[in-house]
């Protein structure tokens, strides 16, 4: 079985550049103009989970980004996915 630090040493590099490719993310939007809409919510939200202690972050970060209406939508606007759930519009 792999220790922590055999683990550090074959993925430390990927999640340190994945973690720089979120911020550089977050900083590109921030110096555009315009409204961002629920993605970015989304995103906000699921970073505090991220920094969780809890064990199964990946789940939770995939279960709050994912749609758990099950009420179908009258029309489909778009052929695809948004990759965060949408608020509901009343």
């Amino acid at each position: 079985m792999p220790s922590k630090k055999d683990i550090l040493d074959l993925h430390f590099m990927d999640a340190r550049c994945k973690l720089i490719d979120v911020a550089a993310f977050l900083d590109r939007i921030e110096r555009h103009p315009g409204e961002p809409d629920f993605r970015l919510e989304g995103l906000k939200k699921a970073i505090p989970l991220l920094l969780s202690e809890e064990p199964g972050r990946a789940k939770a970060i995939l279960e709050s980004l994912s749609d758990t209406s099950t009420e179908p939508i009258p029309e489909a606007t778009i052929q695809g996915a948004f990759g965060a759930p949408n608020p509901p519009t009343s």
